[in-house]
């Protein structure tokens, strides 16, 4: 005769316990959400960076701001990506660190990569003010 088996009243081992993970629907959808919300901000932040220096007086010579500020804001972005993969591993949703992850990197090969362009740029000019990008 077979009884059922009841579940233990009390469990007290301390061995490593079998993770949870997030439901698989949600875990996508907040990946791909925070990953819309993201590049749109980034759309956002180097649109306004590419307008700075749009003008449609043809008499008019007009530059870009410099891209520091616009760097910091992305900067911003790219550690808010890294607070959402941290948030996302502690609650077990894996696409969500994954999309976070691949996120935060971009984000930081393109803070890295404009900064390197706008240290060239500014000592070009320190060097040469009168160099093509200057201002005057």
């Amino acid at each position: 005769m077979n009884l059922p088996v009841a579940p233990p009243a009390f469990d007290a081992t301390t061995g490593p316990q079998p993770r949870q993970r997030a439901d698989l629907g949600p875990d996508i959808g907040a990946g791909c959400g925070l990953v819309f919300l993201e590049l749109t901000a980034l759309v956002v932040v180097f649109g306004l960076w590419f307008l700075s220096g749009f003008n449609l007086d043809a008499a008019k010579t007009v530059h870009t701001d410099s891209l520091w500020g616009y760097l910091a804001a992305a900067g911003g972005i790219g550690v808010l990506a890294v607070v959402a993969t941290a948030i996302a591993a502690r609650a077990g949703a894996v696409v969500t660190v994954v999309s976070q992850a691949v996120m935060a990197a971009l984000i930081c090969v393109v803070v890295f990569g404009g900064a390197t362009a706008q240290s060239h740029q500014d000592r070009l000019c320190r060097d040469i003010p009168s160099a093509a990008g200057c201002n005057d």
